[in-house]
């Protein structure tokens, strides 16, 4: 691979970055490689640490981009603010919070409403306004992660992809090592006991139950912020809006009965106009699971065809 244009996308997680690193070794002295962000300027601080460190660990810079229409507030050093590129998305988008008032949802059908927004529309323009031959995800090696490969492959032939750690089949475990080993300390999500390294300033909107019951416990701030959010939107939207939503096959059963999907709905705080929805303290503990990397696809349809329990989300995309 000779004289090519390759785009490796760096979301601050380490298995986009070991896979940017990987991708850099293997065709930067023949080919045209940028690493390029996209920022949702919802990230924890020591994300643009780590950053600082990647572009130490690959010898150039980390391009960043942002749907973001306001000055950003960098958290790091180094960086000035013609680093940023905005991409126009003829939104007025000044934050993850305004993606999710203007839009009255925090999750849809195909995923989180911000990345979505913010990481999605973002990467498919700049792809459209940029040229590249090639482009590098940072899928680890799961069986999760290979269908994810394989349904960007299948359905977006247009995104060219590379998948370096599916290549070397390296797991999320083996990235950890492989950062550690190069004298870079990991975010600080992971040495908090989260498994991915994404939106930590309100907390990710796909987290799912383990991971709000330790936001409740050891970050009650974001917690709170966020459970307010749910009785906003809800008040919005008139309807129940939140994150989490109840599998149990009793619920199923009156959400097949009624026909009213959001009887499967939970809030983080009890809504006191919806009493009979469960909230967070309702259910049992659980452990934190881990989350994608939400790198532009995370949580849409880029998969494999869907399983059926899918299409029954509690969230639909009319208005979106």
């Amino acid at each position: 691979m000779e004289n090519k244009k390759i785009i490796c996308w760096w979301s601050g997680g380490i298995t986009s970055a070991v896979a940017c690193k990987i991708a850099l070794d293997l065709f930067k002295d023949k080919n045209e490689c940028r690493v390029i962000m996209i920022d949702t300027q919802n990230e924890d601080d020591d994300t643009y640490r780590f950053l600082l460190d990647c572009e130490k660990w690959y010898g150039q810079k980390i391009e960043i981009i942002t749907g973001i229409n306001n000055v950003p507030d960098l958290a790091f050093q180094n960086n000035k603010q013609e680093d940023y590129f905005y991409v126009d998305l003829s939104k007025g988008y000044a934050s993850i919070e305004s993606v999710w008032i203007e839009n009255k949802y925090l999750n849809v059908a195909t995923g989180a409403i911000c990345s979505n927004q913010l990481k999605r529309r973002v990467r498919e323009k700049w792809q459209k306004e940029n040229q590249y031959d090639y482009q590098v995800f940072g899928f680890e090696f799961d069986k999760k992660e290979c269908n994810r490969a394989l349904g960007l492959h299948k359905n977006h032939p247009k995104a060219k992809g590379i998948y370096p750690l599916l290549m070397m089949a390296y797991d999320k475990d083996d990235c950890l090592r492989i950062v550690q080993d190069a004298g870079i300390e990991i975010p600080r999500m992971y040495r908090l006991g989260f498994r991915n390294n994404n939106c930590f300033k309100t907390g990710c909107v796909q987290g799912g139950i383990g991971y709000w019951q330790k936001m409740e416990r050891d970050f009650p701030d974001k917690f709170n912020a966020m459970a307010e959010m749910e009785h906003k939107l809800t008040a919005l939207r008139g309807e129940p809006v939140t994150m989490l939503k109840d599998q149990s096959n009793e619920v199923k059963k009156v959400v097949e009965e009624t026909g009213i999907k959001w009887k499967q709905f939970i809030f983080l705080k009890k809504h006191p106009e919806y009493p009979e929805l469960k909230c967070l303290a309702d259910m049992k503990p659980q452990e934190v699971r881990p989350l994608f990397e939400c790198n532009g696809f995370c949580g849409t349809n880029d998969l494999n065809p869907r399983v059926e329990t899918e299409n029954e989300i509690n969230f639909d995309t009319r208005d979106i």
